[in-house]
């Protein structure tokens, strides 16, 4: 289940970044792209981190981690590049 997390997380930390510059690079220059790119990367995003979140709830129970590893695993789904340091920090054994 630790590879699938890796997986997810990775996947959410990339979605994150492409809804995050697609706010900031495509919106200022084109509406319309911005528009139409919204819903897919937006929707991908939200399932995502909703993913990321469950496996993580799942993995402190399994995994036995502390409520301050679960707290720091949780919150870098809402940070930038925050799953990449839960990645490199918590699962590079993986």
């Amino acid at each position: 289940m630790l590879k699938i997390f890796k997986i997810v997380a990775i996947l959410e930390g990339v979605s994150y970044l492409a809804l995050f510059s697609n706010m900031l690079a495509v919106k200022p220059t084109n509406l319309v792209l911005y528009k139409t790119l919204l819903f897919p990367i937006g929707m991908a995003h939200g399932i995502l981190f909703v993913s990321y979140i469950i496996l993580a709830i799942m993995l402190k129970f399994e995994q036995n981690w502390d409520y301050k590893k679960f707290g720091i695993i949780s919150l870098g789904s809402l940070i930038p590049f925050g799953t990449f340091y839960v990645d490199k920090k918590y699962l590079q054994n993986v």
